[in-house]
């Protein structure tokens, strides 16, 4: 659990005005006792009415809410424009979680606020990508999330056919392309494939662990050291 997460639980957990010790919450949110008592020292150092003591416990005064959350001018453009485009470009899931997420800002913020986002006038329309590219583009990105490894039937820029096994790495965009960055298991090296050229896949039901050589990290520092520039299939 992530820090700010376990701050916003010991909130909740200490509403009602009942005394909770450090014991409990350190049981409810699986850390250490020594971790709570450091929490709800910078909860009060925040402003967070908690009164109480180490061997006693901890009440928290009525009355108190977490403020809204607040965003400048220039992270709701950043929020909204990013929405927007994965509106149209993302995967179709990942469409979809970009409207709901634009649903969770807009009900989080200051009524007098919420109307900015509307007022952000930056569009991404799609004129090009199909829904099988954008259901790929999911695909690649769960297989990423997950490193499975897939067979590939891909058709490169001459349109020649051939047959892959490849470790999905990570998706670039490149303005109405995308790309999956891949170990290819055939090459034994990493390459680039255009999502638009990939054919069908399979998902073999193996995956594959980060191996020395092999990772995405490994293809950024090849690139910095020897300018290796990202290559399409061969």
């Amino acid at each position: 659990m992530r820090r700010a997460d376990r701050l916003f639980q010991i909130v909740q957990h200490l509403r009602g005005g009942r005394l909770v010790t450090a014991a409990q919450l350190a049981e409810k949110l699986e850390v250490s006792e020594r971790t709570i008592y450091r929490d709800i020292v910078d909860l009060q150092s925040n402003g967070v009415p908690i009164d109480g003591e180490r061997g006693v416990g901890y009440i928290m005064r009525s009355g108190f809410d977490l403020p809204p959350l607040m965003f400048t001018r220039a992270e709701i453009v950043s929020l909204v424009a990013g929405a927007r485009f994965i509106k149209a470009w993302g995967g179709l899931a990942m469409a979809q979680a970009a409207r709901e997420a634009l649903v969770k800002i807009e009900a989080v913020i200051p009524e007098g606020e919420r109307d900015r986002i509307n007022r952000v006038e930056i569009h991404a329309p799609n004129i090009q990508m199909n829904e099988a590219s954008r259901a790929l583009v999911d695909h690649m990105e769960a297989a990423i999330d997950q490193r499975r490894i897939l067979d590939i039937d891909y058709r490169d820029a001459a349109d020649a056919r051939t047959s892959r096994a490849i470790r999905p790495l990570s998706l670039w965009y490149w303005g109405k392309v995308w790309t999956v960055l891949a170990w290819c298991e055939k090459r034994q090296d990493f390459r680039l494939f255009r999502i638009d050229r990939i054919q069908s896949f399979t998902d073999t039901g193996r995956t594959f662990a980060a191996e020395k050589g092999k990772t995405v990290q490994d293809f950024y520092a090849l690139m910095e050291r020897e300018g290796h520039p990202p290559a399409f299939l061969d």
